[in-house]
């Protein structure tokens, strides 16, 4: 990966609708030349996906909260299980620390937090943070280049 990838990404990264031809205009590249280093960067699983941004908020879903959940290693394949087709859980991953999985979810009311959060705690013990407002939104990573290289 070379600068031009970088820089094709931190495009992609602030808006993944950018057209060929912008790109090709801002790495002085031909829209051709864009498309084969995107692909490749596919290939390569650098970019695995692209979506849209949504506010939850506009949807219905007032209540953002992060959940600490203390999982019991032998049931941490049969949660994942119960999690994956849950749509109100946006992200959920594996931790360090007094928690072994960390949810970000998002639902309509707190009473339906409520219920969900006395599901969740067949699995274990549960800290939830309600989120008030976020200052610093959703984001990219910074495309620099690796040290040594």
């Amino acid at each position: 990966m070379d600068h031009i990838d970088r820089e094709i990404l931190q495009i992609l990264q602030q808006n993944a609708r950018t057209s060929l031809k912008t790109i090709a205009e801002k790495t002085f590249l031909s829209s051709p030349a864009v498309s084969a280093r995107i692909e490749k960067l596919e290939k390569d699983s650098i970019i695995t996906g692209y979506q849209a941004q949504i506010n939850p908020m506009k949807l219905g879903y007032h209540i953002l909260a992060f959940i600490n959940l203390n999982v019991a290693p032998e049931d941490k394949q049969k949660f994942y299980q119960y999690a994956e087709p849950i749509p109100n859980i946006l992200e959920c991953s594996s931790v360090t620390g007094e928690y072994s999985v960390i949810m970000k979810v998002a639902f309509e009311s707190t009473m339906q937090l409520d219920t969900f959060l006395g599901q969740l705690q067949k699995f274990g013990k549960t800290s939830t943070q309600i989120v008030y407002a976020t200052h610093v939104g959703p984001r990219g990573v910074q495309v620099r280049e690796k040290s040594g290289h």
